[in-house]
């Protein structure tokens, strides 16, 4: 691609700047090849013009496409640059939160400076076995990486682990270290894992101090080897330290501390064992008191100091070795503090009688008057002569804080020395891991011998990093077999060379050491004259003479020379070491041992020369040389290992939480090889894709047509299509290496297909929109039309009509008036001469009205003319600016939709686009609607204006008739007075009658208050009815507060219970565990004792139960073939008090809660009010009842004797050892025979019929008898038969049963529950009724209340007359109302007692014909008993449910049942719950025989048979399923036979036979129910081992639709990708479900609990997917939680399916549902900040703060949520009451409870089948 091509208008580029770094701006116009500038324009808006070297024609980096900024991995952008890295660290850290990103090979660590909850144990488990692409970046996620090559490859492994200080190294080195602790357990030594990690609080209390970056900052480096076995499992560890800084001792700088352990001791000095120590507050001492910064905010000295006290007993170290080495440093204290005074220039003193000195003395163990000598003095050697020399005050203060550092350093060695003693293994050690914590580059103001020490250690680090990132490179190449050219790197061997070569700066420094007047001034000038031409990494600066320069990888550095020499030597006066060798303290004689050993070795050297001292210095080890030697076997150790590195940056210098300054971070990322680690991926082919990932991305640029079987070929065809340059890419064998661009160049043209395709769907849709909204307006004008049309017809016919009648009329007027004029005149000629005069005067008055009127209207008429036409030419002047301003309108309408046509315009306006265009549309069409009105307005103005002037002429017209109609009417007064007096005589009789109305009214009055009295009476007597029977519902809702106080007391003792109950679930869970260890441990023992001796081998396995309050051991032994041996019992006692007071505790609160419960139903009781009538029909089916167990009875007995006779022809037939021959077939007897049989086997079968219509019958009956009762709610029958049905095998009935006894009673079982369901939805229909019925009387009340204030309100303001007769009116109402309820009222009553009295007198009837049916049965029997005699016989050999057997065939009958039974065949074969059935049979005949022993011996036996099996084949989900069905099975048979008379009321009579008789085993029933308990947890984590690797992979992996929303560039570390064969989808988790859920059906396991198991399964789903989700970035997209969604839908309906809807499964997803809204809903406004708080109900703060922070846009049509609304969301939820983790425990096991199931299975009816060789035991 061309320049042009990238360079063009709208594309990003950023820029440099001085403050930012580098400032993102936006090409306002193309680049053109050739052009000096660019035009950009920055995001505040300001343009700007870039000038362009024309000499290198460079332009501005690139920006990356929006879709690929927050990435994972660094190597995943498309332009690999600086400001990309920035860009894209800042979004993660700042807007994302987000710590860790990946850099190809390297972990970047930016330090949050804020506690984060991503590292506790859950956390670890989830990155535990996970491939480091599928999780987000993380420390752990290295961790495991290093583990797994480890543990894979053989080979072992480093973790580089570098940054400056206040980066979080050590953290992050601490971090590693506890994943490797947790993830691997020990092998044979005990608590390894917690020694390593007690290394760490021990090494930062003596090598940790506060700086000015950093308040925990390591001043030393350390690589620890942490060693495992052949199993992976740690067995030890060894630690190395380097360079720790000693100057620390003695000096801090302002705002410092010296190393935290001195602190530590001032916090402590108040404690007994600290007080010969005579410390005191930290500011005492000069040592510690320098920073003026004694306090770290935030921690407790004291505190730190019992957890380094801690960690040293962990480790190993006796108090007195402790408190040796804490004496030493309390003695460095209180040196420090030793003040020397100045005698003179070159002498000094101490006083002998110096507290300090004389405290320290004394710690030492050494004389006061030597040391203060030897502090003040010095010796001089010569040849022949030995000189002691006084030193100045400066000098003796300098050697007094060398003797500290000598002493501080010698002790931190010896803690080394003692931590890798306590950690080394005796085992051998097979790999190891190192964790490498060392200093990063460093540049300061003034560098010194420290800081060229560390920086040569980064130089040797970051050579070795470049060339295994190289090396890496180059294999990957290789890999892909294509075509690769040599990348140049930077090399620093150049630079290595000047430090560590010969004549090297270090070699010269030691050379200058061995001078006699060596000094740092002519080592300065060596170093000038030897390397200042000869190596370009060598400078000098231009202002000093004492200094110099080295160019190293990340920055050139200054160094000052001052101190290189005294540090390098790092001399110390030998007297005062000698002082202290004298001493008589062990552990100071400990330090100084190998000074020891190296003079005697030298004098064997020197010989007889005499120059032992001047030997010994010579051969003395330089810190430049030993630092040198250490740093080259480190190398060589990591070049030993395979590598991973770990970067650490500090984002600030403020240590603000997550800010990040860029001039800091670019700082520390060009120094830690960040960026040389791009550049070596951008010159290559940095972005990868594997051919399937291509493929799925950019499919959406391919056409149907282009799509090949072969995805290879495929991807080249498109390749060569879109990218015409070849170099551009290369085709490896699997994956497609793409250079720097290329990856932003194919996303540019997917953004673009999709937006073309979002435009096309967006026209389609809009022109369907519009289409639909033409047609709908087009049907609308036809209607309007249509309509219009005929009212206008109807006004048109109905003008006709009124004109025609007009004619009519104005007829008839015409013909009166014509008359009336007539009349008029003839009366006016009459009287025309009577009123000559008067007519002449009034002539003259009218004339003169007439004038003046005339006047006035004149004068209104002129007036309205005058306005008529302003408002013509207002309306002209509105509508000629309507017509210009719509011409202006449509101008710009014009040219905005030219506008409106680009490309550009349409990218700034697409959002929000089609409301405007609405809104415009809307605009113009009111615009329009106004136009039409106002030029209606205008024409209607125009006609009523012709109008007005038609009637104004009509006026005047009318005026003058008016006229002389007036003087018409003057000559008519004389009538008018006449009709006046008439119509006074006619008033007067009116009168007359108003005074006899007002009479009848006051009689009428007085008869309505009579009425209003009575009425009133009635009504306070209505009232008084009203008031008891508010007080009775007042009553009554008190009582029903009582009973909600009393349920909500039973829920918190219910909630109490079930914590105790899985407290104690947990602890017997943690003791059978630590019970399990034990007896592996002896059997270990016996084992090894067993093999030292030879001869007898013996087995002691004795058990001990775990809950049991009697004392009596469980004892059982193994042989060498795993079967059961006989051994003696011996006696123990089992004292558990702890889990006896739980049990206890247990017992407690549900006999509270017991009793709660019976208060409960004594309330409800008190409330019915027709408990006569119940128990009438409870005595009649109680009746019933009975009735039918005797015949059920009779059937059965008949039944037995039945199967008796047909089992004696059987073996009659077929008993061949019989003396008699059997007779042959064919014969006469043999034909006989069969007809008996035959007949034998109708009548049972017909009998068989009887006894299960009889047995569905009795308990239809019973569901019947506990309907109406008050007990009825809380009583459950539980009378489910365990289904023997399997989806895998044949549904025939024959095969499970030949007498079809199953399905018949599976047929009584469904009429059981369907008459169950018809009683619950009963009793809820009864509860609506009254519910609505209480709340129409409360709207009844509600109403009246309204009316009364309405009537009153009324009546106030009304008259008084007025007021009365409307409240009479009121109250007249109100009482009917009132009699009509209670009429209807009292109908419904005698309909309900006619009703019941009908039902009683049917029930009458019915229990008459059942005792007269009984009677006559009773009698046949007695008439037909001496037919039947052979029946008399077969009573004798009924079977009694029990099963006889030997003492000495315990063992066998429980190897055959127990420990070789397979779940398999039981399943198939047997009915549920056989083994349990046929164990209980046999402690029946030993209750029988009353014999306790063989009790015992048979429950012991059989617990630890169970147990055993249970612990060799645990894996085994079939097997733990089949033994927790039948512990649970014998469990409930010890409960239902235990004779408890609540119990057998529920057992039948035949069961309550069977009852134990001379034995209580109700504590063997708590033994097996925590047996239960066990197993329980085990078959969870069967369930979790098999669904761990299965949830993942199906429901956030997987897609099950592959659309356009393709997976993203996923850099260097690549996610783990199935084959589409192989792929784990939902199916096949629900497939496992239903395996184990069909598996638990077959074994007969309780329903209940099979409920819980399923509860169970669902939590761990939503657990371990939620977390997953909650640390994968790249799942965090709205598609999946589309995705997420569908696949909960499909757990849901295979609830649903399986009817398991009630079990709480559904609401242990609701966390994940939840969550997937939240990727789906919108998350810009406030509203939907408070619908996200008000829908994530189950998600903590914690974990929506997390969602919104990892969702990641996967197209570029979607935004990223802003911080800004993460805050809103933070704001809202702070007052919510939660818990602050982050993840979900996954190991959350939910506490069980195991109720209690009677069993319907009758005992003696068991039949015993021959495969499981039990033989040896009878039938009784």
């Amino acid at each position: 691609m061309a320049a042009s091509e990238l360079y063009s208008k709208y594309a990003r580029v950023w820029l440099p700047d001085a403050a930012e770094v580098w400032k993102s701006a936006e090409l306002i116009k193309d680049y053109n090849p050739g052009d000096l500038t660019l035009t950009l324009q920055l995001d505040d808006g300001t343009e700007v013009e870039h000038k362009i070297d024309p000499k290198t024609n460079n332009l501005p980096p690139l920006r990356n496409p929006n879709i690929l900024v927050g990435e994972n991995d660094l190597t995943a952008l498309s332009y690999l640059h600086e400001p990309a890295v920035l860009h894209n660290l800042k979004v993660r850290f700042v807007d994302s939160k987000l710590i860790y990103t990946y850099c190809g090979i390297v972990l970047v660590a930016i330090n949050p400076y804020e506690s984060l909850p991503i590292y506790e144990a859950d956390i670890i488990n989830a990155y535990s076995g996970q491939n480091m692409g599928d999780m987000d970046p993380h420390i752990f996620a290295v961790a495991e990486e290093a583990y797994k090559q480890m543990a894979r490859d053989e080979r072992n492994q480093s973790i580089i682990v570098s940054g400056e200080s206040g980066a979080g190294k050590t953290v992050s080195a601490k971090y590693a270290m506890r994943y490797f602790a947790t993830v691997s357990s020990s092998s044979g030594e005990a608590n390894v894992e917690e020694r390593v990690l007690a290394s760490s609080p021990i090494m930062e209390a003596l090598g940790n101090a506060k700086t000015t970056r950093n308040d925990n900052s390591s001043r030393f480096g350390k690589y620890i080897e942490i060693g495992f076995d052949k199993k992976h499992c740690i067995i030890g560890a060894n630690m190395r330290t380097y360079l720790l800084e000693k100057s620390r001792v003695v000096f801090q700088a302002h705002e410092e501390r010296n190393y935290h352990i001195f602190y530590q001791l001032c916090a402590s000095s108040h404690l007994s064992e600290f007080k010969a120590f005579k410390l005191g507050c930290a500011d005492d001492f000069h040592c510690a008191n320098q920073g003026q910064s004694p306090v770290i905010d935030g921690v407790d000295d004291a505190k730190e100091m019992c957890n380094t006290r801690r960690a040293f007993s962990l480790l190993g170290i006796n108090e007195s070795d402790q408190m040796a080495i804490y004496q030493i440093l309390a003695a460095i204290l209180h040196l420090s503090n030793v003040e020397v005074k100045e005698q003179s220039a070159d002498r000094s003193s101490i006083s002998p009688d110096n507290v300090h000195l004389m405290v320290f003395c004394e710690l030492m163990g050494v004389p006061c008057e030597e040391m203060a000598h030897w502090l003040c003095h010095r010796k001089l050697q010569t040849t022949t002569e030995t000189y002691v020399k006084p030193v100045s005050k400066m000098s003796a203060v300098n050697g007094r804080d060398a003797l500290a550092k000598h002493i501080y350093a010698r002790l931190f060695s010896l803690i080394v020395d003692c931590i890798n003693s306590a950690l080394k293994s005796v085992a051998k050690q097979h790999s190891f891991i190192g964790v490498l914590d060392i200093y990063g580059f460093e540049t300061f103001d003034v560098n010194s011998f420290e800081q060229f020490c560390i920086n040569y250690a980064n130089e040797k680090l970051q050579q070795q990093f470049n060339q295994h990132v190289f090396k890496l490179e180059q294999e990957e190449y290789m890999k892909e077999e294509i075509p690769w050219t040599l990348i140049d790197f930077y090399d620093n061997q150049p630079c290595i060379n000047l430090i560590e070569a010969k004549l090297g700066i270090l070699d010269l420094l030691d050379e200058e050491c061995k001078m006699p007047k060596g000094s740092d001034d002519t080592w300065a000038q060596k170093l000038y004259n030897t390397l200042l031409k000869q190596n370009a990494h060598f400078d000098k600066p231009r202002l000093s003479n004492r200094a110099f320069i080295i160019h190293h990888f990340a920055d050139k550095v200054e160094y000052q020379c001052e101190g290189f020499l005294e540090k390098n030597k790092d001399t110390v006066n030998e007297e005062q070491i000698n002082v202290l060798k004298n001493s008589k303290f062990d552990l100071l004689l400990k330090l100084f041992e190998n000074d020891e050993k190296t003079p005697s070795s030298t004098n064997k050297r020197t010989g007889v020369t005499g120059r032992s001292g001047q030997a010994q210095r010579d051969t003395k080890k330089t810190v430049g040389l030993q630092f040198r030697q250490s740093l080259h076997l480190l190398m060589n150790t990591l070049n030993a290992t395979t590598p991973h590195y770990v970067r650490c940056i500090k984002p600030n210098d403020d240590k603000a939480s997550f800010t990040l300054d860029p001039v800091r971070a670019v700082q520390q990322l060009r120094a830690c090889g960040i960026l040389e680690t791009i550049r070596i991926s951008a010159a290559g082919f940095p972005s990868r894709w594997t051919y399937q990932e291509f493929f799925s991305r950019y499919r959406v640029l391919m056409k149907q047509k282009d799509v090949l079987s072969d995805r290879k070929q495929t991807c080249k065809n498109l390749l060569e299509k879109l990218i015409k340059d070849q170099d551009k890419y290369q085709f490896g064998k699997n994956k497609i290496f793409f250079r720097a661009g290329q990856v932003a160049y194919l996303e540019k043209l997917r953004s673009d297909k999709l937006r073309m395709a979002c435009v096309r769907i967006q026209k389609t849709i809009r022109c369907w929109l519009a289409r639909k909204k033409y047609l709908r307006m087009k049907e609308s004008a036809i209607t309007i039309q249509r309509h219009v049309r005929g009212h206008q017809a109807r006004c048109y016919v109905k003008f006709l009509r009124r004109t025609r009648a007009a004619v009519v009329i104005q007829k008839n007027v015409r013909m009166w008036v014509a008359r009336r004029r007539y009349q008029q005149q003839r009366s006016a000629a009459i009287a025309i001469q009577c009123f000559l005069r008067a007519y002449m005067a009034k002539k003259q008055y009218y004339q003169m009205m007439f004038e003046q009127k005339a006047v006035v209207i004149q004068k209104w008429v002129r007036g309205w003319l005058t306005r008529q036409h302003y408002r013509r030419t207002l309306a002209a002047i509105i509508l000629l600016q309507s017509c210009v301003r719509r011409m202006r309108a449509k101008k710009a309408l014009k040219n905005l939709k030219v506008e409106a046509r680009s490309v550009e315009h349409f990218k700034k306006l697409n959002v929000g686009m089609e409301n405007k265009i609405m809104q415009l549309q809307h605009k113009i069409n009111e615009q329009q609607k106004e136009n039409r009105a106002l030029s209606e307005r205008l024409n209607v103005l125009e006609k009523t204006h012709s109008v007005e002037r038609e009637k104004q002429s009509r006026e005047i017209k009318n005026l003058h008739s008016s006229e002389q109609e007036a003087r018409a009417k003057a000559e008519t007064v004389p009538s008018l007075l006449e009709r006046l007096s008439f119509l006074q005589h006619e008033l007067e009789d009116t009168r007359r009658e108003r005074d006899e109305l007002e009479e009848q009214t006051k009689v009428y009055t007085e008869q309505t208050q009579q009425v209003i009295e009575e009425l009133n009476t009635k009504n306070s007597l209505l009232n008084s009815e009203k008031d008891e029977l508010n007080k009775q519902i007042l009553e009554q809702a008190q009582q029903l507060t009582d009973i909600k106080t009393n349920v909500e007391n039973a829920k918190q003792m219910e909630k109490d219970l079930t914590e105790e109950r899985s407290r104690y679930q947990s602890l017997l869970s943690e003791h059978l565990r630590l019970e399990e260890l034990h007896s592996d441990l002896k059997e270990e023992k016996n084992l090894s004792i067993s093999s030292s001796k030879a001869g007898h081998k013996r087995t002691d396995s004795s058990y001990s139960s775990n809950s049991s309050e009697f004392s009596q051991s469980l004892g059982s032994t193994e042989g060498e073939d795993g079967s059961i041996q006989a051994e003696d019992e011996t006696q123990s006692t089992v004292d558990l008090p702890v889990l006896l007071k739980l049990q206890r505790r247990v017992k407690e609160l549900e006999q509270d809660k017991q009793s709660l419960w019976e208060q409960l139903d004594k309330r409800e009781e008190a409330q019915q009010e027709k408990a006569k009538e119940v128990e009438e029909q409870r005595s009649v089916g109680r009746t019933e009842l009975d009735l039918e167990t005797l015949k059920r009875q009779e059937l059965e007995s008949e039944n037995r004797k039945l199967k008796q006779d047909l089992d004696e022809l059987r073996k009659s037939l077929t008993n061949e050892s019989s003396e008699l021959v059997p007779p042959a077939p064919g014969s006469m007897p043999y034909n006989i025979l069969l007809d008996q049989l035959s007949s034998s086997n109708e009548e049972l079968e017909m009998r068989k019929e009887e006894v299960l219509l009889l047995r569905s019958h009795m308990v239809r009956q019973e569901a019947l008898k506990h309907k109406d009762s008050a007990l009825g709610e809380g009583v459950k029958l539980d009378l489910e038969i365990p289904s023997f049905q399997d989806v895998d095998r044949s549904t025939d009935i024959h095969t499970l049963n030949e007498d079809g006894e199953l399905w018949l009673a599976y047929e009584g079982l469904k009429e059981t529950n369907r008459v169950l369901e018809c009683q619950m939805q009963e009793q809820e229909r009864f509860h609506n009724e009254r519910f609505q019925k209480l709340l129409k009387e409360v709207n009844k009340l509600k109403n009246e209340k309204e009316q009364q204030q309405k009537l009153l309100a009324q009546s106030l303001l009304l008259p008084e007359d007025a007021r009365i007769e409307a409240s009479l009116n009121h109250e007249i109402t109100r009482l009917t109302n009132e009699n009509l309820e209670l009429m209807e009222h009292q109908d419904k009553q005698d309909k309900t007692l006619r009703k019941l009295k009908k039902q009683l007198k049917f029930y009458v009837k019915k229990v008459e014909d059942y005792e007269a049916i009984a009677q006559q049965k009773n009698n046949a029997s007695g008439m037909n008993a001496p037919v039947r005699a052979v029946n008399i016989t077969r009573k004798e050999k009924e079977y009694q449910g029990m099963l006889e057997y030997r003492e000495s065939d315990v063992n066998r009958l429980l190897k055959n049942v127990v420990v070789d039974l397979k779940p398999r065949g039981v399943a198939v074969s047997f009915i549920p719950g056989l083994p349990a059935y046929i164990i209980f049979m046999c402690l029946r005949y030993a209750d029988r025989v009353n014999d306790d022993q063989r009790v015992s011996a048979l429950l012991n036996s059989t617990i630890s048979s169970i147990k055993r099996v249970i612990k060799k084949r645990g894996n085994d989900f079939e097997v733990v399923s089949l033994w927790l069905a039948n512990t649970c099975r014998i469990m409930h048979c010890l409960k239902q036979y235990s004779g408890d008379k609540d119990i057998m009321l529920n057992n039948t009579a035949k069961q309550n036979e069977h009852c134990l008789t001379n034995f209580e085993l109700s504590e063997y029933q708590q033994v097996f129910g925590d047996l239960a308990i066990q197993i329980y947890r085990q078959l969870i984590k069967c369930i979790e081992d098999v669904l761990q690797p299965l949830i993942v992979a199906s429901m956030l992996e997987h897609e099950n639709i592959q659309g356009v929303l393709g997976s993203k560039p996923t850099g260097l570390r690549k996610r783990s990708i199935f084959a589409e064969e192989g792929a784990i989808t939902v199916d096949v988790l629900l497939q496992r479900l239903s395996h184990f859920h069909a598996t638990m059906r077959q074994h007969g396991m309780d329903p209940d609990l099979i409920q819980q198991v399923v509860r169970q399964q669902f939590y761990i789903i939503c657990a371990v997917t939620l977390n997953n989700l909650l640390l994968r970035k790249d799942m965090c997209s709205w598609s999946k939680g589309l995705q997420i969604r569908y696949n909960v839908w499909q757990l849901v309906e295979w609830l649903t399916e399986r009817e398991l809807t009630d079990c709480g499964a559904k609401e242990t997803l609701e966390p994940l549902v939840q969550a997937a809204q939240l990727l789906q809903i919108n998350k810009k406004t406030d509203g939907d900040a408070q619908a996200i708080c008000s829908m994530c109900t189950a998600l903590t703060t914690a974990q929506i703060v997390k969602v919104l922070t990892l969702y990641t846009p996967v197209i570029e049509f979607e935004e990223r949520v802003s911080t800004t609304f993460i805050t809103t969301i933070k704001n809202i939820l702070k007052n919510r009451v939660e818990s602050s983790t982050l993840m979900m425990d996954t190991k959350k096991i939910f506490s069980i409870t195991l109720l209690f199931t009677p069993s319907s299975v009758a005992l003696e009816t068991i039949q015993i089948p021959a495969s499981l060789n039990l033989g040896f035991l009878t039938r009784i």
